[in-house]
């Protein structure tokens, strides 16, 4: 995605976007990606999964939500899951899970380098759902294709199905 002029961190803070959420990369604003209705309707299943799951696991989701994982450098992952809700309205501890679904316009190559930075802050799970190929994907140093994802720490297994119906 193209990158727009440089904004200061705390401009960025305090900046709404029009439109999709914009990320940001050392001083620099990046656009993401729109969404399609494939995209919205995976990052929906896995809402509902998440939050029906919350009496029983425990877990806090959120959708969307800027996340810092360093100074000067913050991103959006579609779908977040915390043991328990995270401090801050822009979370800074890395969460059990980040899930990302890829949009038709998404760059493998873009979306590659954001599953690494996710891995390098400590995220455990990073999960790439393709809903269109109908592909459950783990990043953990590579990418590969899984038959579904497991959570060890949740006694956690979600299968295609789960998401794609």
């Amino acid at each position: 995605m193209p990158a727009q002029a440089a904004l200061s961190e705390a401009e960025y803070l305090r900046t709404s976007f029009p439109g999709v959420d914009r990320e940001y990369r050392d001083g620099e604003v990046v656009e993401r990606s729109v969404p399609n209705k494939s995209h919205g309707k995976t990052v929906y299943a896995i809402s509902g999964l998440f939050f029906s799951l919350r009496p029983l696991r425990r877990v806090f989701g959120l959708t969307e939500t800027r996340v810092r994982i360093r100074a000067g450098r913050y991103l959006v992952p579609d779908f977040a899951v915390y043991r328990e809700e995270p401090a801050g309205e822009v979370p800074e501890t890395p969460p059990l899970i980040v899930a990302e679904v890829l949009s038709p316009s998404d760059s493998l190559h873009d979306v590659r380098r954001k599953l690494a930075e996710y891995r390098e802050w400590g995220v455990p799970h990073v999960w790439l759902v393709e809903p269109d190929a109908r592909v459950l994907q783990v990043y953990d140093g590579v990418l590969r294709e899984v038959d579904s994802y497991h959570v060890p720490e949740l006694g956690l297994t979600i299968r295609g199905g789960d998401l794609f119906g």
